[in-house]
């Protein structure tokens, strides 16, 4: 007689299910990957219960019952929120597609009429375009509920490649066969100085000529670092002194208060008091900020309208 235990096992190892009452088969459902799929682009056990409305404790037990029916660790839990394992990664692109799934059919049932509730997670790696864009959105929509997050531009595209977003804007995006891409706006990268600099009425300026500035740029990561340390390395350009700080907004305030200048994508912000923008001869072209989302979720109502008051 085969011992059960070893079925149990061995069904666990290759098929990534397991036996329920009488040998049947216990196959992962609907809650199970939704809840999965919630806690990680929440990023937490409490943060999905309250997305979904239920109790942590069954959003616990769905996620405990998911990792026993796949026959692994799919999270890692940590005090920083969660981490999906190597297999997590693998299942969350499923999950992620099916709860997207089910949104679009929840969204046909209901006649795509209602748009009096639900939540977006916008992504940008600057706050121009993404801000003016979500205002747009907002005043046509203003009970749905935006989140916006500024991220470097390497982590934006992981974010948008990982299922982590729901629409990203991003310059220099790549193409993806799985990817919508709209084109958006084209803006040349500028230094950033105060009105009182004494660079302040040129019309164009050399990175060498920067040599004994306080050079104001993004975190490593970013697309305007990679960009200028490539032009750097191009004209044999170096920078004595060099100040990082996390978004664009902390620049600009490092700028007015006299810290140094700033380099940056033209007009990225409203802010424009006592700011002037300078082009760089080494950096003419101009770069395309696009918006990004899975083919899959643009068909859903919320992506749609927030598409189209993109392109307006």
């Amino acid at each position: 007689m085969l011992n059960t235990t070893v079925l149990c096992r061995h069904i666990s190892e290759t098929d990534g299910f397991y036996l329920g009452v009488k040998g049947q088969i216990m196959r992962p459902n609907h809650h199970q990957f939704e809840a999965f799929a919630y806690v990680v682009r929440e990023g937490s056990f409490s943060a999905a219960a309250v997305r979904l409305g239920v109790t942590q404790s069954t959003i616990t037990q769905h996620i405990a019952n998911l990792e026993k029916g796949v026959g692994t660790l799919l999270l890692l839990r940590g005090r920083d929120g969660v981490e999906l394992t190597p297999t997590g990664q693998d299942f969350y692109d499923l999950a992620d597609r099916m709860v997207a799934l089910s949104a679009e059919v929840t969204d046909r049932l209901e006649g795509f009429n209602a748009m009096k509730e639900g939540r977006l997670k916008i992504i940008g790696n600057a706050p121009q375009p993404a801000l003016r864009i979500i205002a747009r959105f907002q005043r046509r929509f203003p009970d749905i509920r935006v989140d916006f997050g500024l991220y470097d531009w390497t982590t934006a595209k992981a974010m948008i490649g990982n299922r982590l977003a729901d629409v990203g804007l991003i310059t220099d995006a790549p193409d993806h066969e799985h990817w919508e891409k709209i084109h958006i706006e084209s803006a040349r990268y500028v230094i950033y100085c105060r009105c009182d600099h004494s660079f302040a009425k040129r019309a164009k300026i050399s990175l060498a000529e920067l040599a004994q500035e306080t050079v104001i740029v993004p975190e490593k990561g970013s697309l305007t670092r990679r960009l200028l340390d490539q032009a750097c390395n191009r004209y044999g350009i170096s920078f004595n002194r060099v100040a990082t700080m996390t978004t664009f907004p902390l620049m600009c305030e490092a700028v007015l208060q006299g810290i140094g200048v700033a380099l940056f994508l033209q007009n990225s912000s409203l802010i424009k008091n006592n700011l002037c923008e300078i082009d760089i001869e080494e950096m003419p072209e101009a770069r395309n900020t696009s918006l990004i989302a899975t083919k899959d979720r643009t068909r859903l109502k919320l992506v749609s309208e927030f598409i189209n008051a993109a392109i307006e």
